[in-house]
């Protein structure tokens, strides 16, 4: 089931990964088990548990492998 989201997206770079959420300046009331995000496929994730819409600025990282 997919859901849209009223938050604006909020923007990362290829600097800020790993993603996770909540982030480092989340409020306390917004605090929730942290959870890491893989937003290097499609370029834009939805955290599970607060619906936070992230969105990859600039270019992709490259993959490992």
């Amino acid at each position: 089931m997919s859901q849209k989201t009223l938050q604006n997206p909020i923007e990362v770079t290829a600097q800020e990964l790993p993603l996770h959420c909540p982030g480092k300046d989340a409020p306390l009331w917004a605090r929730h088990p942290r959870v890491y995000l893989d937003i290097t496929h499609s370029g834009e994730v939805v955290c599970p548990y607060c619906s936070a819409h992230y969105v990859l600025r600039g270019e992709r990282p490259k993959a490992h492998h």
